[in-house]
């Protein structure tokens, strides 16, 4: 290489590294902090603990204001929620839920830099017949008291959804959004279509370990070498079940014609302890799970029906939530104790934070011969970053 080409691809390679290093870089890696617990730290102690991490955006549960107001400039992406007990006056009267919007966002923003309004948790698949027909006008008077105080293309509506909204996932490309939600699931997608706002949903390979405690199903869940598993559809190789759940879901997307629609995962995790009967906790397969999760999303390979770009993904938790009902993993799926020591290394600390660059071996040494412009811009190989802009 010509010492001109050699100053310019030094030159190139350090804007591409610069861009890699900002905060952007790292926010598709968002948390869930629960508060069904006796024994938490302060907000202002849990904000700390989160800015020493690379975690971007937190995912509240509710609308807690303490930890709203605890989050202020701190750039930090909040997503906040709308209980489902909410639902049914959201629904009935736009005047509650525009005072809800000015009680619980406008109070705080923009210096609480919230993104997303959840309008319940799981109401599809919750089987309550009075709630679910409820759900899609509460999160319309919703978006539409956003619109009115001119947040409505800065701060998105959505409802969160278990994978059991899908019929058929299994193989990826065969993902079928179940028919018993049929119109109500339609009439929701065609809300996000329309607003621009994401889809998310609750992919947990423990569950699907659990379903099949096989020690090539383990592998399969902790992104562990394995043989991989061949889509008999379109004979893509998936390498772990999280891609091929992320993958399902677009695959009925696609298949209902909501292509332009984006996935967010909401929650995903693994607990480090559970009940004596329990199949697939323990603190190795947490660690490994979310370690090796983090380390994909930051790979930046995305998955593949969606290559080059990794979703926006929240994992759950924070902290463990000691009072939750149920087997002893739902109370044990915490990164952090409450007196802010790590449960295990997941690899968040910004200090520990890798991320990989992929480039063409040939792209840089292309770029600088003549008419090559189309194509450095038309080969995914040769692109050395990924933009996050306009990502929820």
């Amino acid at each position: 290489m010509a010492p001109q080409k050699l100053s310019s691809f030094f030159l190139i390679f350090f804007v591409l590294l610069q861009s890699l290093s900002s905060a952007d870089s790292q926010a598709f890696i968002g948390v869930n902090c629960g508060q069904v617990a006796d024994n938490l730290p302060p907000p202002a102690e849990t904000v700390k603990l989160i800015q020493s991490t690379s975690i971007q955006k937190v995912r509240l549960y509710g609308a807690d204001p303490a930890i709203i107001k605890a989050l202020a400039n701190t750039g930090i992406g909040i997503v906040i929620g709308a209980s489902n007990g909410d639902i049914p006056a959201l629904a009935a009267d736009p005047n509650f839920a525009g005072q809800w919007v000015n009680n619980n966002i406008l109070a705080y923003y923009p210096a609480s830099k919230i993104i997303v309004v959840n309008v319940g948790n799981e109401v599809v698949t919750s089987g309550d017949q009075n709630l679910i027909p409820q759900l899609l006008p509460a999160m319309q008077n919703v978006q539409n008291a956003l619109n009115a105080a001119s947040l409505g293309g800065r701060i998105k509506v959505s409802t969160v959804h278990a994978m059991s909204i899908l019929s058929q996932s299994d193989p990826p490309s065969s993902g079928l959004f179940s028919p018993v939600f049929g119109d109500s699931l339609k009439a929701l997608l065609q809300f996000h279509k329309e607003n621009g706002s994401p889809l998310m949903i609750n992919p947990y390979p423990f569950f699907a370990y659990q379903s099949d405690p096989r020690p090539e199903t383990l592998a399969f869940c902790l992104f562990q070498p394995n043989a991989g598993r061949v889509d008999s559809g379109n004979g893509i190789k998936y390498m772990n079940m999280f891609d091929a759940q992320v993958d399902a879901v677009r695959s009925a997307l696609n298949a209902w014609g909501f292509k332009e629609i984006q996935i967010v995962v909401a929650e995903t995790g693994w607990p480090y302890k559970g009940d004596p009967n329990e199949v697939g906790p323990s603190m190795d397969n947490a660690k490994a799970y979310n370690g090796n999760l983090i380390n994909h999303l930051r790979s930046m390979v995305g998955t593949p029906l969606m290559p080059g770009i990794s979703v926006d993904t929240y994992i759950f938790a924070l902290y463990d939530e000691d009072l939750k009902p149920g087997p002893g993993s739902e109370r044990s799926f915490g990164l952090f104790k409450p007196d802010l020591s790590t449960t295990y290394d997941a690899g968040l600390s910004k200090n520990s934070q890798v991320r990989t660059i992929i480039c063409h071996p040939t792209s840089f040494e292309n770029m600088f011969e003549p008419k090559t412009e189309n194509k450095f811009q038309g080969h995914k190989e040769n692109i050395c970053f990924q933009s996050n802009d306009n990502r929820f």
